[in-house]
């Protein structure tokens, strides 16, 4: 039957199957029409095959395409060639299709937008620069696929002034009015952080001109800043306007409330009419929900849409497990674990990445030398995120000898490698080794970043060492340009007071770039200095400043508190108490996790409901007898004490 088609028959067969994306049945169909019929292709077929090879990412069966058509009189085809350039181009060798391109006798625009697409697709501004010239040179108008490709490049270099050129250069052109290039111009706008910039070229698309995408495009702009409340306001309009929502609106609406606490109710709302238009069963929208319930603190919520979930990608086991990672239920991050590989599916480095992450939020050293053993077991070990998470973990279950032993055995350590060791020191009281290796680090030529300076001023605390901490911090300012955050000045405050430099440490925080809210954090710490060294008066002086501050936090009132207590001012701690009772100010009870045979057990302070409160309280009795007679105090002496 296939025999007794035309060329024109066959180059329809071809096209429709590129066209419904089976390019493996259009180099099939190409091939059984050179080998069982008596017909040749023509400069129609050849396009179409070229774009098959281009989808394939194929570079072998390019070249054989291409050295067929060598071999015909369309070779210099400007359809065909073009065609040529482009394959090359997605196949990933922009030399050949430069080559390609500068052969040609006769370039139209589209052979010019090719290579210059090709080129900004692949980040490289000085050839599309030069190529861009070079067009204008031979005085090719760019039409609206130069002005698309010119947008991408500039977006993902971040460059609004450069983008803002091509954008007046496509007015020029008089290509302002044409809908997909503005929805290009409000995205790159966006990648940009110029959302102002983005507004303007959506408010200035006519009505009916306005597509979903359009509108998908100035939410995914305020999503990709998590600006959930302008991105809410946009999708009303969108609504009002009478333009139906699609998948991709639901999935931006969603990313932007994914880190906001407060937007849980929002997000509620954009899943039930998700639910109302049939997004429902699409596995991104899913991701995407679990991603948000669990990010907005509706972990519940999350379990539920993924034990709902008939299909699970590794991407939906990997987001449930970094949920708990986050809430610190080690149990559960390893149950789901298993899960993940008893159903079949691989965990990749970042579902191992949570797994650490939750060994170390909550010390489980056990689990975390099983998890070291499965990393060197599965190869994931050669990822640098997974070895710096292993570092972190030793560091954070106390175990510094394993956190220096993988960061020894890690290859290409980065800056991250060498913070996550550092700070590991110094949060396990080893503040001259801290300071060591933050001199080693500055030696190989790693530049630090806030966070190491936040690891080394902490080691610097521990230890108490002020000038050290003043070099550090002015080292931080003056050689590396970085400004300080809240921490940094946190622990300078923390080294003053621990000097007993309290008055000093009092200007230092008056005279610091903060808000209210930060001087409260930082007056705490000068209340634990005043504890420290006994001293009322300074402490009287902070305190009544937080309780203006931050009145229902508790934190001031039980410094204050122990102050007074040290001091032997018993009528200040009972004004201390009564005043947080009667404006009702509550303190968080402590809490104990401990663990065996893999599970955690947590407890509080005098639980009366622990079902193992009798065993606790038995063995917390012991181990209170246990150190009384290490430390050789008798009954008696307690008594009269």
């Amino acid at each position: 039957m296939l025999n007794r088609f035309s060329v024109a028959s066959w180059n329809s067969c071809i096209r429709q199957s590129v066209y419904s994306g089976d390019f493996r049945k259009a180099i099939l169909l190409f091939t059984q029409m050179k080998n069982q019929s008596h017909l040749y292709p023509d400069n129609l077929t050849f396009p179409f095959v070229a774009k098959a090879c281009a989808k394939l990412s194929d570079l072998k069966l390019s070249r054989m395409i291409h050295a067929h058509i060598v071999k015909t009189p369309y070779c210099w085809d400007v359809y065909v060639h073009t065609a040529l350039v482009d394959m090359y181009v997605k196949c990933g060798r922009l030399g050949c299709a430069q080559q390609m391109f500068d052969e040609m006798p006769v370039c139209d625009v589209a052979s010019w937008n090719a290579l210059v697409v090709g080129f900004a697709r692949a980040g490289v501004f000085d050839r599309v620069s030069l190529l861009f010239n070079r067009m204008r040179a031979a005085r090719v108008v760019p039409d609206a696929v130069t002005l698309m490709g010119l947008t991408h490049l500039l977006s993902g270099m971040k460059d609004s002034m450069l983008l803002g050129g091509v954008h007046c250069f496509g007015m020029k052109c008089g290509l302002e009015k044409d809908v997909l290039v503005a929805n290009t111009l409000i995205a790159g706008y966006a990648k940009c952080r110029d959302l102002c910039s983005a507004e303007k070229v959506f408010l200035g698309i006519a009505l009916d001109c306005l597509s979903v995408v359009s509108w998908n495009a100035m939410i995914a702009g305020f999503a990709y800043f998590e600006e959930w409340l302008k991105a809410i306001k946009v999708y009303i309009r969108m609504l009002r306007d009478g333009f139906r929502p699609d998948a991709s609106t639901i999935l931006n609406l969603l990313s932007s409330m994914a880190q906001q606490s407060d937007s849980l109710l929002c997000g509620r709302l954009v899943h039930a009419h998700g639910v109302k238009i049939g997004c429902d069963a699409d596995i991104t929208v899913l991701n995407t929900l679990v991603c948000m319930y669990s990010k907005c603190g509706a972990i519940d919520s999350a379990r539920y849409i993924f034990d709902c979930m008939n299909v699970r990608s590794c991407v939906t086991w990997t987001v449930m497990i970094g949920a708990y990672a986050d809430k610190g239920d080690l149990d559960e991050v390893l149950s789901l674990f298993h899960e993940m590989e008893a159903a079949g599916e691989k965990p990749d480095s970042v579902a191992v990445f949570h797994l650490i992450a939750a060994c170390g939020k909550v010390g489980g050293l056990e689990v975390g030398r099983w998890i070291d053993g499965y990393t060197t077991a599965k190869g994931l070990k050669k990822d640098l995120m997974v070895c710096n998470a292993l570092i972190d973990m030793y560091a954070k279950c106390g175990s510094m000898a394993h956190a220096h032993n993988v960061f020894l055995a890690t290859d290409g350590t980065n800056v991250v490698s060498w913070t996550a060791l550092i700070s590991g020191f110094a949060l396990n009281g080893r503040s001259r080794e801290a300071l060591d290796h933050f001199d080693r680090m500055l030696e190989s030529g790693v530049r630090p970043n806030h966070v190491t300076f936040l690891a080394v001023l902490q080691a610097c605390t521990h230890a108490g060492l002020l000038e050290k901490g003043w070099e550090i911090f002015n080292m931080m300012t003056n050689e590396y340009h970085l400004n300080p955050g809240l921490y940094h000045y946190a622990c300078m405050a923390d080294l003053f007071g621990r000097g007993g430099k309290l008055k000093e440490a009092l200007d230092f925080i008056q005279e610091m770039p903060f808000t209210t809210r930060c001087e409260g954090y930082l007056g705490c710490s000068v209340l634990v200095s005043c504890k420290i060294h006994h001293n009322l008066e300074i402490g009287e002086h902070a305190a009544r400043h937080l309780f203006r501050l931050e009145p229902q936090a508790a934190a001031p009132y039980v410094e204050m508190a122990n102050i007074y207590a040290l001091s032997n001012e018993w009528s200040g701690v009972a004004a201390m108490r009564m005043e947080m009772k009667s404006i009702q100010v509550a303190k968080t009870p402590g809490q104990s996790i401990v663990h065996i045979d893999g599970k955690c057990y947590s407890f509080t302070v005098q639980d009366q409901f622990h079902p193992n409160r009798c065993k606790i309280f038995e063995t917390l009795d012991n181990l209170v007898l246990q150190l009384r007679d290490d430390m050789g105090i008798s009954p008696c002496e307690e008594f009269q004490s």
